[in-house]
């Protein structure tokens, strides 16, 4: 497959993106492919660990191919991004729980499904063009591919803030936030994939990891922690405008950018996951539930129009007032039954 570099290379398993102009976007085929991979490579014991790469320097992955999502959903047929997202949080979840190290190298934009096959790892490298966010929101979408996990994990009011303003991490906050693990210089990087594939061994990328920059999340968390602490979204625009300053002003303009819709179900699955006994699997059962129903009954479609295929960037978004009520939340978010996601092979 011309867009993904699958093989061995001594003893590691070498997955490298290769749809460059794309920016690597992940398509459904290559959600197939690296779960193939993986699961042979768990069982075959010449491969001590797995390596994650892209071509070129713009992306590692800046997301999900959403096309053929758009162009099939807005013909009533919502079973092929059904399909499509069961089988990515299948992968995202093998990745999660792999027996062997996992190994990802981020340069550029790490964004959306790029975050579930590169934060999901043991070894998760960073360096100084990395720039990784969840924008899902902003199409009217949620963060997914175990995305809520990470978010609901991070410290204090992080998860809500990143998970509905889409907000750019660089090296530092990605580490800070625990996106990433290690921040190494990226002219580094091909002398240590060659290292780890020569040795099988990932104690070369403690030896050669640096102190990550200073993390601007970090500065702001606690102007994060007052503002983002609601019970739900309604709580946090209202909090936002109380207030009389710079950041302030820029949250709001970024959250009524999005879809309501989006942004209060977010907020609702990250006080649900930070809450109770999380699990990748339960993380991604929950985000599921939207998924499965973002496009006949959430304003994916609508987002999508918007900003990808129109570009008009003027979305006709539900709730428009900004006024979500908590039964359409809870209607996102219902239990699927016999459509539940689930982890057994068909």
């Amino acid at each position: 497959m011309s867009d993904i570099h699958i093989r061995i290379e001594g003893r590691a398993g070498r997955i490298t993106l290769t749809r460059e102009k794309a920016l690597n976007a992940l398509s459904y085929d290559m959600c197939l492919a690296i779960d193939a991979a993986l699961k042979d490579w768990a069982k075959d014991d010449t491969v001590a660990l797995v390596v994650f790469d892209a071509a070129g320097d713009k992306a590692f992955c800046a997301g999900g191919d959403i096309a053929e999502l758009y162009e099939t959903g807005t013909k009533g047929d919502f079973d092929y991004g059904r399909k499509f997202w069961r089988d990515e949080y299948r992968m995202n979840a093998r990745i999660f729980e792999y027996p062997k190290p996992v190994v990802s190298f981020l340069q550029g934009f790490t964004m959306g499904g790029g975050v579930g096959i590169g934060c999901h790892g043991t070894h998760r490298i960073v360096g100084d063009s990395s720039k990784l966010s969840m924008p899902e929101c902003g199409i009217g979408l949620v963060p997914d591919v175990g995305g809520s996990l990470l978010l609901s994990l991070a410290p204090g009011r992080l998860g809500e803030y990143l998970g509905t303003t889409g907000h750019r991490m660089t090296a530092g906050d990605a580490v800070y936030a625990g996106f990433a693990d290690y921040y190494i210089p990226e002219d580094r990087w091909t002398s240590l994939i060659s290292a780890l594939a020569e040795t099988g061994d990932v104690a070369v990328l403690e030896t050669a990891a640096q102190k990550a920059p200073e993390s601007a999340l970090k500065a702001m968390q606690d102007d994060i922690d007052a503002t983002f602490a609601g019970e739900t979204s309604a709580d946090i625009l209202t909090t936002l405008k109380t207030r009389d300053d710079a950041f302030a002003a820029e949250c709001l303009k970024v959250l009524l950018r999005g879809s309501p819709l989006s942004v209060a179900t977010t907020v609702e699955m990250i006080h649900r996951l930070r809450s109770s006994t999380t699990t990748m699997r339960s993380a991604l059962d929950l985000e599921y539930r939207f998924t499965y129903r973002a496009m006949e009954k959430g304003d994916l479609l609508e987002g999508v129009r918007a900003l990808i295929i129109d570009k008009d960037k003027s979305p006709k978004w539900q709730y428009t007032d900004g006024t979500v009520p908590a039964v359409a939340v809870s209607q996102m978010l219902q239990p699927l039954g016999p459509n539940a996601l689930s982890f057994e092979e068909d």
